[in-house]
């Protein structure tokens, strides 16, 4: 076995047999979760002041 499969741990079991799943990188935007919270906390500010200005 290489060290890589050790690492990985065991598959695991599904109902159709092995099914193994890959962290292969993806094409897309990549966000930090620093720019996530933010920006969930600014529309959150932004409704909030939108309710009461209304």
């Amino acid at each position: 076995m290489s060290r890589r499969r050790r690492r990985e741990g065991p598959m695991p079991v599904t109902s159709a047999g092995l099914m193994r799943f890959f962290e292969e990188e993806i094409k897309g935007i990549k966000v930090s979760p620093k720019v996530v919270i933010f920006s969930a906390f600014l529309l959150i500010t932004i409704v909030i002041l939108l309710r009461l200005i209304t």
